[in-house]
């Protein structure tokens, strides 16, 4: 039997499965990925304490790391929320040292609700020390926003402006996802060269908890497995839509895509592609 490509996510915790760590490793189950982990923390609201953020140990972080690396290896790399500046900068130093290739970075700073994931003075350490990393970045709207100084964006053409911006800032390829836009999802690519949009159809549900991190790790899924980044992107984009029309929850709090729906249904959306140079 062929083995699988190796991927690995490095990201929060979220013990409801939605999101996070969970979510990237069912999406790559589903994608034939063999997956792995390094947990940053655990995102999960204390009941008394109400404190919702439990980092790890910088030499938890380490050791998880050098597991994946040294016993498994890595075809391709999705980051995920790393909140403090220290671990920020250490696996910034873990990558650097290991000269991975197909990393994809989800700046993960504003959750589905708009609530902080990241502490503000920390911004500018994500942008000098991890972004750089990055064969392609892929901030939400807010997040977007918040990497360019706070500037507002609500049309397409504010992402497309948005996502040469901060090609300038990291040097690689960006994706500036449109799920807060009014009408179809539009997401925009820049290669330094070419602006590409990604359409599809805005599905109407609220049960979209862990689409950005789905979206994401089935980028980094598709890179591992070899194809362009533009390929990734496409079919990461048919792959969460699909996930999002029919995600669900078993109570009346918001719940999340379902990353196996493309293969229980049989089907995968279509997205209309345009490129502009």
């Amino acid at each position: 039997m062929e083995k699988p490509a190796r991927a690995l996510t490095i990201a929060g915790s979220a013990p409801r499965g939605s999101a996070g760590i969970q979510a990237d490793l069912k999406t790559f189950q589903e994608l034939d990925v063999y997956g792995m982990s390094v947990v940053t923390a655990v995102v999960a609201r204390h009941p008394e304490t109400n404190k919702n953020i439990h980092p790890l140990t910088l030499e938890a972080i380490e050791a998880q790391f050098a597991n994946a690396i040294e016993e498994v290896g890595v075809d391709g790399l999705k980051i995920g929320m790393l909140f403090s500046e220290e671990v920020i900068t250490r696996v910034s130093e873990l990558l650097s040292a290991e000269k991975l290739h197909n990393i994809v970075v989800d700046p993960v700073m504003v959750g589905k609700l708009d609530s902080k994931l990241l502490a503000d003075d920390t911004v500018e350490v994500l942008k000098e020390k991890m972004l750089p990393l990055a064969t392609l970045i892929t901030p939400n709207m807010p997040e977007a926003s918040l990497l360019l100084g706070g500037r507002s964006l609500t049309t397409v053409a504010d992402l497309k402006q948005a996502a040469v911006d901060l090609y300038e800032i990291c040097n690689n390829y960006v994706l500036v996802k449109g799920g807060r836009l009014n009408g179809p999802a539009v997401d925009v690519l820049y290669d330094g060269k070419t602006i590409t949009t990604f359409e599809a159809p805005r599905i109407d549900t609220v049960n979209t908890n862990g689409a950005g991190c789905t979206y994401s790790a089935a980028i980094a899924a598709y890179m591992a497995r070899g194809k362009t980044i533009f390929d990734a992107v496409r079919l990461a984009k048919s792959f969460i839509t699909t996930a999002i029309e029919y995600g669900f929850s078993y109570t009346d709090i918001v719940g999340p895509t379902y990353q196996a729906a493309m293969r229980l249904k049989g089907e995968a959306h279509s997205i209309k592609v345009e490129q502009f140079s």
